[in-house]
């Protein structure tokens, strides 16, 4: 069976002298679709985030991206922080510039301001691209954010709950346009979070992590609502609940049980979990 386009394979990670934050954790992430990790804090989602960012070594196991296992950081992946991680002393247009002269070198600096101006429009910030960040909300920090991650055109775009800082009206326009890029640009997207509605809105798929020490995946969520949705019909599918109530119950009551042990050669799969609908076991290096 081919690999998926990101490919987790018997991930652990520990500290030294510390038990495994986590351990043999497998999934995967098709070309194209957005994956979102979720579970308790502690679990160890920000480090995933980060080894697939290659912010972090794995202490066991590997991520293969596009068939090539990630060994650092890299421009094929882009992350985008809690925190803006804006410089403050550049403008919008100046933040946005500088990513993409890391990524092409040799353009001219009309090139350059050209493509970070294309980003810049596709996050709604035209007429906002001379303003520094103190001079723009929070949401339009994090709109410039998003512009920067993808005017280096990666191949996958790493969200590390960048929407959790915002207050609600401006954290819902953000995720509108998350889904909006999606569909415009088809990029690939990996999200962690602690909310399940932002979960159930933006994600094709739910990696759901039991607690740590020695966190594992327990379960896969396909989201069974059809792509298009929007925060103003997502809760009016008959799966929406289905799938809300199902992660509610393994983040309340679920999330401690034991895991199941392991398949084959220390490799632990994870069922693919279709609430409501049906249960799928697949094997891991193919999740």
């Amino acid at each position: 069976m081919p690999r998926p386009f990101i490919s987790v394979e018997a991930l652990g990670k520990a500290w030294p002298g510390q038990q495994p934050v986590f351990e043999e954790l497998w999934f995967g992430v098709e070309r194209g679709e957005i994956v979102c990790l979720l579970g308790h804090s502690g679990c160890g989602k920000t480090t995933v985030l980060n080894v697939l960012a290659g912010l972090e070594e794995p202490t066991s196991g590997g991520v293969l991206l596009d068939g090539r296992e990630i060994a650092g950081p890299g421009l094929d992946r882009a992350v985008v922080f809690q925190g803006h991680a804006l410089l403050p002393w550049l403008t919008a247009m100046g933040n946005v510039a500088f990513a993409v002269r890391s990524r092409w070198p040799s353009w001219r600096a009309a090139q350059v301001r050209e493509h970070a101006q294309r980003y810049l429009d596709l996050v709604h910030l035209t007429g906002a691209e001379h303003k520094r960040p103190a001079e723009l909300s929070g949401g339009m920090r994090q709109r410039v954010g998003i512009a920067r991650a993808l005017a280096v055109e990666p191949k996958v775009l790493l969200l590390d709950e960048p929407f959790s800082a915002l207050d609600a009206l401006t954290r819902g326009s953000l995720q509108d346009e998350v889904l909006r890029i999606s569909a415009q640009t088809r990029q690939t997207i990996f999200l962690i979070t602690h909310d399940v509605d932002e979960a159930v809105l933006l994600s094709d798929r739910i990696v759901l992590m039991t607690p740590g020490p020695r966190a594992r995946v327990a379960e896969i969520v396909v989201n069974t609502l059809p792509r298009g949705r929007t925060r103003a019909d997502v809760h009016r599918h008959p799966h929406y609940y289905r799938i809300r109530n199902h992660l509610l119950d393994f983040l309340v009551n679920r999330a401690r049980e034991e895991p199941r042990p392991p398949a084959a050669a220390g490799a632990l799969t994870p069922p693919l979990v279709r609430p409501g609908l049906e249960e799928v076991e697949l094997p891991a290096a193919g999740v």
